[in-house]
């Protein structure tokens, strides 16, 4: 692709907006696609998103639509829209593209299906790669530098295409063709950002919030295991690094969400109110669910999942505590498990 070939981005939420920025950098154009009609005339024109991205002002190249087939001679496009909707949103193209890059975090509820099965179902002719990483919207589109993984299921015939188009002096792509850890890292870290939150909320202290990081990545890597990612792919950007900014901070929607209900609120009220999605709280059922039936443990999931569904913060972190003590690696000798 060349560097100055117009790029799409489906999606005009916070991250969308930001990546559409970002890639306008140089004076690209971009076709940024939105939900609500009226994100698109503020973005046109007064080139602002005010009810996403207010922090930012955008590039005039920037160019907003209602129309998905205003994508359809693009040969590459960012899909940024929430998990739960992404294969209807890719229904409607009229064009499968020929790179799809995959910038939403999610596991699909009641099918499991990670998503790129989702976008391969629904755009069976493009090539698809995931994009991951520890990536604030907000510092993206203001231009702050930032590191991602880009999964390219294409291989590095695609990472020559995509790598060029999508890196910018402050936005360093590194290649990985592991697309199911680059998957797993950013659906798994949202529910972990979520039990992060919810220890904040309590004021269980920072030892408990370094505590519960370290046994959520191992949660992390065994999950992954048992789906067939590389452990080299999540100690990455897009496990490792994305789990530490978004367990650490309340930029994060998902750590937001995690230290209102810590501090009482209920999830039902929290998440219908909310206007961006905190995904985690869509994906702990269908991931503990997942994660029941290979037999792998993940206490810390499970965990979210049932303060989702309405139990008590504090009487779910005290079972947790009170679990079996054991070896902090399984090995030959020591105590499987979690």
């Amino acid at each position: 692709m060349s560097e100055h070939e117009t790029i799409g981005v489906i999606g005009a939420g916070a991250w969308g907006t930001a990546l559409a920025q970002m890639l306008s950098t140089g004076g690209r154009d971009v076709i940024l696609w939105a939900y609500e009609p009226e994100v698109a005339a503020a973005i046109n024109a007064d080139h602002r998103n005010p009810l996403y991205l207010p922090s930012a002002t955008l590039a005039p190249t920037i160019c907003a639509t209602g129309d998905l087939a205003d994508l359809a001679d693009l040969d590459t496009v960012l899909v940024v829209t929430p998990a739960q909707v992404l294969g209807r949103v890719l229904a409607g193209l009229t064009r499968a593209p020929r790179d799809l890059v995959l910038c939403s975090k999610g596991i699909e509820a009641g099918t499991g299906r990670m998503m790129n099965d989702v976008a391969r179902e629904a755009a069976p002719a493009s090539a698809i790669a995931v994009l991951s990483g520890p990536t604030f919207a907000h510092e993206v589109a203001g231009g702050l530098p930032t590191a991602v993984t880009l999964a390219c299921g294409g291989g590095p015939a695609q990472w020559e295409r995509l790598a060029p188009a999508i890196a910018r002096p402050t936005f360093r792509p590194y290649f990985s063709e592991d697309v199911i850890g680059a998957e797993i890292g950013g659906a798994v870290k949202n529910v972990l950002a979520i039990a992060c939150g919810v220890v904040d909320g309590l004021g269980l202290g920072q030892n408990a919030r370094a505590a519960l990081i370290a046994r959520g990545y191992a949660e992390m890597l065994r999950f992954g295991e048992a789906l067939g990612a590389r452990a080299e792919t999540l100690s990455g950007l897009c496990g490792l690094g994305d789990l530490v900014l978004t367990c650490s901070s309340t930029s994060s929607r998902n750590f937001s969400l995690g230290k209102a209900l810590g501090e009482g609120g209920s999830a039902a009220a929290l998440m219908g109110d909310r206007r961006t999605v905190a995904e985690g709280a869509h994906t702990a059922p269908v991931l503990a669910e997942l994660a029941g039936r290979r037999g792998v443990a993940m206490p810390i999931v499970a965990a979210v999942d049932a303060i989702i569904k309405g139990a008590d913060a504090r009487a779910v972190v005290a079972a947790l505590l009170a679990r079996p003590l054991k070896a902090e690696r399984d090995s030959p000798h020591g105590t499987p498990g979690a």
